[in-house]
């Protein structure tokens, strides 16, 4: 088997690239559009964060409840914004390794502005029948990649309808 170790969709966003970059880069907001995250804990809170800052993030899937330690690898005002999810735990973020790359980026277009959404696998430790094993126990049966892909999916389309709505 092989797994794909990432995706991406896209999306565009009838506003400006830096007023969406300054929400997603500040990882509080994140739960108004995710399907998953429920909050996040940084430096501090309602700002935009920036390269190697650290931060923690909430999250669930039904009664499965986690935590994260993140930190930002590129931060690049109303053009790109990503983090590494290095540290994850039931109660507090205590099991370290390469777990996954998130990566937002912003083109200005016509009609406003394409935001790309990536998940990068990076359990690429993990042999890959052991990886499909573990991804069809927390996703109800699915590759890891094809519950992503849906995920992304959801998280842009609530950030288009938030976004045009308030325009």
């Amino acid at each position: 088997m092989n797994r794909t170790m990432q995706v991406s969709d896209s999306v565009v966003i009838q506003a400006e690239a830096e007023t969406i970059w300054n929400q997603v880069a500040d990882p509080t907001q994140m739960p108004r559009w995710s399907p998953e995250n429920t909050g996040a804990v940084g430096p501090e809170g309602g700002r935009p964060l920036h390269d190697s800052e650290v931060f923690n993030g909430t999250n669930h899937r039904g009664r499965a409840r986690w935590i994260t330690q993140c930190v930002v690898t590129e931060s690049v005002p109303g053009k790109s914004f990503a983090f590494e999810v290095r540290k994850i735990g039931p109660r507090s973020p205590i099991l370290r390794g390469g777990i996954a790359r998130w990566a937002y980026d912003f083109e200005e277009v016509d009609g406003g502005t394409r935001v790309t959404e990536t998940w990068t696998d990076q359990r690429t430790k993990w042999p890959d029948w052991l990886a499909g094993v573990f991804d069809r126990a927390v996703t109800g049966g699915k590759p890891f990649s094809d519950f992503q892909r849906k995920n992304i999916q959801r998280t842009l389309t609530t950030m288009k309808a938030e976004f045009e709505q308030a325009a």
